[in-house]
């Protein structure tokens, strides 16, 4: 329905304001967000994705719906990742990251929809908190993308005790594959000549994880 034919107290903004954010539809949501004229429009994109917002978190670059265009879309992708960084909050400061559990707590919510692999390294301070996440690529994981130089340099500048590895895998399945392997055994073995050493690497996967340290594959 046209926004602007709804009665006054069914509009959106009106309901926002007057109801409150949480008794709201998720397309009614989205119809605010984006300042969509017509509702139907956020109903359409939330059922070509299954009325999921995980999926729907996927796949923003692909939306093809009449009244989201490119900017939209952009918005969009801005109110995604505004949540992923919000999940990635949800700890205390200072809290020491002592097992693969607790860089899910940090990183899933951030991590597990991602349409394309992130590697990032967790820089660890001597009592194991988390100093920096730093995003080292964006895109296919392999050991020629993922340079010990680049690992390593921030961890340098910001003395790090140690440093945690963490990526994702879009398909959802956080099994290591042969070039997660070959990655870790090279950037461990620079970590051991840089007196850094890498208690983990993480597989953030969609419900799920890896951790080479429990694995025994460190």
């Amino acid at each position: 329905m046209v926004v602007t034919q709804m009665a006054v107290r069914e509009r959106p903004a009106h309901r926002a304001r007057h109801v409150g954010v949480n008794a709201m539809a998720t397309a009614e949501l989205l119809t605010l967000a984006l300042g969509l004229s017509d509702s139907s429009v956020a109903e359409s994109i939330l059922a070509k994705s299954g009325g999921s917002l995980r999926r729907l978190a996927g796949s923003v670059d692909r939306l093809d719906e009449k009244g989201v265009g490119p900017q939209k879309r952009a918005v969009l992708s801005a109110i995604f990742e505004i949540g992923r960084r919000f999940c990635s909050e949800a700890r205390e400061d200072n809290t020491p990251v002592r097992s693969p559990r607790d860089v899910v707590a940090v990183m899933a919510g951030r991590m597990e929809d991602l349409p394309v692999e992130e590697f990032h390294v967790l820089v660890l301070d001597a009592q194991h908190r988390m100093e920096r996440d730093i995003t080292v690529t964006r895109g296919i994981l392999n050991s020629s993308l993922v340079h010990p130089r680049e690992v390593f340099r921030e961890a340098i500048a910001e003395r790090a005790a140690a440093v945690i590895l963490v990526h994702n895998h879009p398909s959802g399945d956080p099994a290591p594959s042969a070039d997660d392997r070959a990655v870790t055994d090279q950037l461990v073995a620079a970590g051991r000549l840089l007196d850094i050493p890498v208690h983990d690497h993480v597989i953030i996967g969609r419900g799920r994880y890896t951790s080479f340290a429990e694995a025994g594959l460190l």
